[in-house]
């Protein structure tokens, strides 16, 4: 018999209170075969890596060893095995484990046995697969893009069938999709020459790793630069802000651009379908001047027209710069679709800790030297606020001008040997990270293959009976 039992550290739904866990603990101690214990509530248990460390549940959870017995098995977003074996030998757990991390790395057992530690594609805990349930579509993984494909696509975590030509693929863009896209390629046999314009290599994921709490991203650069370091058969070229006349010298086959995209300044976006009066007038900031460390004064509105992680890491941004922060948003509540991460609450917490001013239901009507005029999006009620800039976050664009001037070359190119230019990524779609990843292991998936189309399902020929 296994028992499972949730602790928590405040009054959870069912009324339980910690010390009263601990008191029918104490009361079962021996009855079960095993104990199962966690951190009540899913949000509470399945924190993401922002807002909770690896190894978290341990001061809610670590007493039961002590209590019982029988092995006690327990989670807390374990994705280290250093950190996995230190639980077990300091008598903390008897077993670990790694829902979410099994699903970034379903061999992670198999790497920990063989020593292949770096091989471990460590799950980044951003709980991109929890969305799934919470949207009802299918699975997806940051670090993993085969997970949810393995019968739909046949898509193996590991193995990948080889190439069947010597084309050479030149890859232009180092983010998540030219990293992964370079590195299947690689993996496929393929001769792979991947052109990054700056120095370091990762794209939006090395920017965005430096946020608060979201350092742990940078493992979507870091698994697949060692991978690709490993293989003789890809080049990689840092510094080369390459054009479309290089991309024709160079002479390969296959291009494919994974350039990016960049947020827009003109407050375009899911709530409004043209710019915005006064957002042209140089006092408008974006995500990508924060990240490269351009921080406008304040006291600054931020315009969260995007309802996801970003707007609330931008507001932290800023008030770790010592900025006044007005945070507005046309949605109803902040940071919307971080229901879907279960991260919520958490974003709720962190914001009004952090005495950051919240605006629900209003959008913006126009911007002038001396602030913003608002209106209620139920009332149209206006109202004024002082600032001395805003931060728009907003939608993106494609970084297409690669694409565009090889378009406009399109009569040279078979002089020059090339096949096709293909983009994928936020250059062809802005998205996730996530979505990225997926985008430039699908491409090297399907080079050389026949095409499947956009949805591909494999059936039973036949059903078996029902009983």
């Amino acid at each position: 018999m296994a028992v499972r039992f949730a602790t928590e550290e405040f009054v959870g739904v069912d009324g339980v209170r910690e010390v009263e866990a601990r008191e029918i603990v104490h009361m079962l101690a021996d009855l079960p075969d095993l104990w199962d214990v966690n951190i009540a509530g899913w949000h509470m248990d399945s924190q993401t890596s922002r807002f909770a460390g690896e190894g978290f549940q341990e001061p809610f959870t670590g007493w039961v060893k002590g209590v019982t017995s029988k092995p006690v098995v327990g989670v807390g977003r374990f994705t280290s095995p250093d950190t996995m074996v230190g639980q077990i030998r300091r008598g903390v757990l008897d077993f670990i484990g790694a829902a979410r991390p099994s699903i970034a790395d379903p061999f992670l057992p198999r790497k920990i046995e063989e020593g292949r530690v770096e091989d471990i594609r460590e799950c980044i805990g951003c709980n991109i697969c929890v969305t799934g349930d919470m949207t009802s579509t299918p699975i997806r993984c940051t670090q993993n893009p085969t997970m949810g494909e393995e019968w739909r696509k046949d898509w193996h975590p590991e193995r990948i069938a080889a190439g069947k030509s010597s084309k050479r693929v030149l890859v232009v863009g180092a983010g998540p999709a030219g990293l992964e896209a370079a590195r299947a390629l690689g993996q496929r046999g393929y001769e792979v020459h991947l052109a990054e314009a700056s120095r370091e290599l990762g794209g939006r994921v090395s920017l965005e790793a430096r946020l608060p709490g979201l350092a742990q991203w940078a493992r979507v650069r870091d698994w697949r630069v060692t991978q690709l370091q490993k293989m003789a058969n890809v080049a990689i070229y840092r510094e080369n802000d390459i054009g479309a006349s290089d991309v024709l010298e160079f002479a390969a086959e296959r291009v494919v651009l994974a350039t990016g995209c960049h947020w827009r300044r003109d407050g375009y976006g899911r709530s409004h379908g043209a710019a915005i009066p006064g957002f042209d007038a140089g006092r408008v900031f974006t995500p990508d001047d924060l990240m490269r460390g351009r921080i406008p004064d304040g006291p600054v509105l931020l315009f969260d027209d995007d309802a996801f992680y970003i707007g609330s890491v931008m507001a932290e941004v800023l008030r770790a710069a010592g900025r006044e922060v007005i945070y507005v948003t046309a949605d109803d509540v902040v940071a919307s679709w971080t229901t879907a991460t279960q991260e919520f609450k958490q974003v709720q917490k962190r914001l009004r800790s952090l005495g950051i001013q919240i605006i629900t239901g209003h959008n913006i009507r126009s911007l002038d030297s001396e602030g913003a005029d608002l209106f209620c999006v139920y009332s149209d009620r206006e109202q004024r606020v002082s600032c001395a800039s805003v931060v728009a976050v907003t939608a993106r664009l494609p970084n297409d001008k690669l694409e565009t001037s090889l378009l406009a070359l399109a009569p040279d190119w078979q002089a020059a040997g090339v096949e096709a230019v293909t983009p994928i990524g936020d250059c062809h779609a802005p998205g996730l990270i996530v979505h990225a990843v997926y985008a430039g292991h699908r491409y090297a998936r399907e080079l050389d293959e026949p095409a499947e189309g956009e949805v591909c399902f494999r059936r039973r020929a036949s059903q078996p009976p029902m009983t």
